[in-house]
């Protein structure tokens, strides 16, 4: 009977050690891995070198430089809204007649895409209004717009290096002599298209 008894106490000893020395083998939960996320910004100023050719003006032989910025706000990764200003008034090259000068507001979305590693390419149309000065152009703002692109070198994850390309479309008719105007001769405005660039930095906040 004491040997029945023994027997049966150092069967239960293994089956109560059993599920403790099964629960200490299993290692304790860690928590997942994850890699630092690349920080998502929502809005980049542009800001640097401007040049824009002069074809509204008559006789022009040289185009214009000056500064361009821009300010975005980006949806995602591949999608904005741009408002892009420029403001160019020395002449490049050589002199104009009279004392040219051009600035722009111009409004419109930009879609972009990663081409190699930190090289990103951006496509965008762009509307607005142009205002060429020093030549009594007519209307004194004129309707514009144009395609465009461009590519960005990732410097750091704020700055960038931009350079970009337009080709704008106005509507002026230039007259160095204003009563020309008012005698109702060559005063109509007629297409022109000026090819437009860019370079200079990028920061993203």
């Amino acid at each position: 009977m004491k040997r029945k008894l023994l027997l049966s106490i150092l069967a239960v000893v293994p089956a109560v050690f059993m599920p403790l020395a099964a629960t200490s083998q299993i290692a304790p939960d860690r928590p997942a891995h994850t890699e630092q996320a690349e920080p998502s910004y929502k809005y980049e100023v542009f800001a640097g070198y401007g040049y824009t050719s002069l074809n509204q003006v008559n006789q022009s032989r040289n185009g214009l430089q000056g500064v361009n910025v821009s300010v975005t706000r980006d949806w995602g990764k591949h999608f904005g809204v741009t408002a892009d200003g420029g403001y160019y008034a020395y002449s490049y090259g050589g002199t104009n007649p009279g004392s040219p000068a051009v600035d722009m507001l111009l409004l419109g979305p930009v879609l972009r895409a990663n081409i190699f590693k930190n090289v990103d390419g951006f496509f965008r149309v762009l509307l607005g209004g142009e205002h060429t000065a020093g030549e009594n152009a007519t209307p004194s703002i004129s309707f514009a717009g144009g395609i465009g692109g461009g590519m960005d070198y990732t410097l750091s994850r704020r700055f960038t290096l931009r350079a970009s390309g337009d080709d704008i479309a106005s509507s002026f008719a230039a007259n160095t002599n204003p009563n020309v105007c008012s005698a109702g001769s060559n005063c109509s405005p007629h297409e022109r298209r000026n090819s437009r660039a860019a370079f200079g930095l990028v920061y993203k906040f």
